[in-house]
């Protein structure tokens, strides 16, 4: 019998240098959104820049499918709250496309400009500009730190409007960070500025999910360890508090590919995503 304990967290949560060749990324994801942009675009149905509040973040990019849209999906990016954008993931919107329904991909703010409360805040208001301008359930989806910021707008205290809220078919989290206590042993915390009360207040498994809450738990059987618990760690919980939950560990899918599925109408991740 061997006993468990990190002592390293800033390794715990490293993706990079824990996969081969994984400073390909976040560049390989570039070509491909830019790509996938300009043909949405050249089609007319590609909405880039939308604002949904004041900052010079806050805005989305809005995707259109052939037709009229069945509803609407939201993918809310990673980047630990500290890195990247909108213009990384555009590709992603594929999969939903391909069925018939909307896509909208938001910016936010990054830390340390903003404490990750308001973050949060900040795609409850992106959430609820998309959904004032496409009809139908939504669905939300969301990588890493966009695990949690999707988590979140399913908790009971969800910084959407009811009227929001009951739209809400599924939700999907992908490799998310459920729990923030760790991250304050990281060196990142120096720019989040974490302290207790913010990852009491704003940590997914620290909290009741909302009334008639749907999600799926979603990792790579790859990633570090620290990714799969914390994937099991929110449907573990949530199961205990009335949530509808399904986990699952994608074999052979590491940190960074365990989003492509969402670029493929067939793929397991964008079915589970569109059922419900």
């Amino acid at each position: 019998m061997i006993y468990h304990r990190i002592t390293d967290w800033d390794d715990a949560y490293a993706n990079g240098a824990n996969i081969p060749q994984g400073d390909r990324w976040p560049q390989a994801w570039v070509e491909p959104a830019k790509a996938f942009r300009d043909r949405l675009t050249t089609d007319g149905r590609a909405r880039l820049g939308l604002a949904y509040g004041d900052a010079p973040r806050n805005r989305f990019d809005l995707f259109m499918p052939q037709g009229e849209a069945k509803g609407l999906v939201v993918f809310v990016h990673g980047g630990f709250w500290l890195r990247l954008d909108r213009s990384f993931w555009s590709h992603l919107a594929a999969g939903p496309l391909a069925h018939g329904h909307a896509v909208a991909m938001p910016s936010y703010t990054l830390c340390p400009d903003i404490r990750i409360g308001g973050i949060v805040r900040e795609i409850g208001s992106a959430v609820e500009a998309a959904a004032g301008m496409v009809a139908g359930p939504i669905r939300l989806t969301g990588h890493s730190a966009g695990g949690h910021l999707v988590s979140r707008m399913i908790c009971a205290n969800s910084p959407l409007p009811d009227a929001v809220r009951s739209r809400i078919a599924n939700t999907v989290s992908i490799s998310g960070v459920h729990d923030l206590r760790p991250m304050m042993a990281t060196a990142m915390n120096e720019t989040l500025k974490i302290d207790r009360a913010e990852a009491a207040g704003e940590s997914p498994a620290l909290l009741e999910p909302m009334a008639a809450a749907r999600i799926a738990c979603w990792v790579g059987a790859a990633e570090r360890s620290e990714f799969v618990r914390q994937n099991a760690l929110l449907a573990n919980a949530w199961t205990g508090l009335g949530a509808e939950t399904l986990k699952v560990e994608e074999l052979d899918r590491h940190h960074f590919n365990v989003i492509d599925g969402l670029a493929d109408p067939d793929h397991a991740l964008t079915r589970t995503l569109l059922t419900g």
